[in-house]
């Protein structure tokens, strides 16, 4: 007879996961929080202040990241990748994300890995007043090699109806506000774990640093839905971007209405020097860099001009630098990096 075990998932296993994280997870809840931790799905009451709420979701992941990071066994910052892809996906609609669940694929399941795992993601999703809500680690025996493993995450935001960012406000004229990134965040793993095994070992320093480059290329992100969300209280803006897969291209264009034309400035801001290497030991042409990483841009906010001071002061408060990187002009639809 074969049993659940021999056929690979360990329940055993399962359960000291559950005894493990269950105070990290319900640390992250509030007083709206419904249900408990261990049922089948929890909720959340509409937070107060709205009169017409309006529910939205995003569902992403970290994608390739999550395997350079196995391969260092340096995790611990994945959390922050994962809450920022989906929780700034909603801040870039105007919405305040308020929970998120978790999914977490592995072929065998290492307790101390998912934990520290789940620690690293209620730990951003604590910072950024999110609840996690609960989640599912999902052991894949003979589907997934053992040591490999895979995350993701849908989030739940809210905005008043009528508040939501509308792109089609955006006109010439208006200016381009940049919030910048130190690192790569979560997007063109694929490109640089390419570079990786060919000229860039993980234990190694990395050029021209004293940094070990598994740890220069698996800096967390930065989270950047609570400042979006304190903009949002002082500005209007007419556009909001959320730099990821695609970089300034590929997602400012999708807040540009047609007829008009993004004008991006490159020497506005200076580029961080893990992109300079990677340009340099990949060989990788300067367009294919910006349609693949941030260039140092995490986020774009496209405002009025009346508007500039108010947005660059409401990130400052936030500890984050931005800057003016370009504006709005009529012209053929799509943008420009100049």
């Amino acid at each position: 007879m074969t049993s659940y075990e021999q056929a690979g998932v360990n329940l055993d296993a399962a359960d000291e996961l559950v005894d493990r994280i269950s105070w990290r997870v319900t640390s992250t809840w509030t007083e709206d929080v419904v249900g408990g931790f261990g049922g089948f799905a929890a909720g959340l009451q509409i937070p107060a202040g709205f009169d017409m709420p309006v529910l939205m979701m995003s569902t992403d992941g970290v994608g390739t990241k999550a395997d350079l990071a196995r391969q260092a066994r340096l995790v611990e910052g994945l959390g922050y990748d994962l809450v920022a892809m989906v929780a700034d996906d909603l801040a870039a609609a105007g919405a305040q994300p308020i929970a998120m669940t978790d999914y977490i694929a592995i072929g065998k399941l290492d307790v101390d890995l998912v934990e520290t795992l789940v620690e690293s993601i209620t730990d951003a999703a604590s910072e950024a007043d999110i609840a996690l809500l609960g989640g599912e680690t999902a052991e894949h025996p003979g589907v997934m090699p053992a040591d490999q493993f895979d995350l993701s995450a849908t989030a739940l935001g809210i905005v008043e109806m009528g508040d939501e960012v509308n792109p089609e406000e955006v006109s010439s004229g208006d200016v381009i506000v940049g919030v910048k990134s130190p690192n790569l965040r979560s997007n063109g793993f694929s490109l640089v774990r390419a570079i990786v095994a060919q000229q860039l070992p993980l234990d190694e320093d990395f050029p021209d640093t004293t940094t070990p480059t598994a740890e220069v290329l698996l800096e967390p992100s930065i989270v950047y839905a609570p400042a979006i969300v304190n903009m949002l209280a002082r500005v209007h803006p007419h556009g909001l971007a959320h730099i990821t897969g695609g970089g300034l291209p590929g997602n400012v264009i999708r807040v540009l209405p047609d007829g008009l034309r993004a004008i991006i400035e490159r020497d506005r801001w200076e580029i961080p020097h893990v992109f300079n290497v990677l340009q340099a030991t990949g060989g990788v042409p300067l367009g294919d860099m910006f349609r693949t990483f941030n260039m140092g841009i995490g986020f774009v906010a496209v405002v009025g001009e009346d508007d500039v001071d108010a947005a660059l002061k409401a990130f400052e408060t936030s500890d984050l630098e931005a800057a003016v990187i370009g504006h709005i002009t009529e012209g053929d639809w799509g943008v420009e990096i100049r």
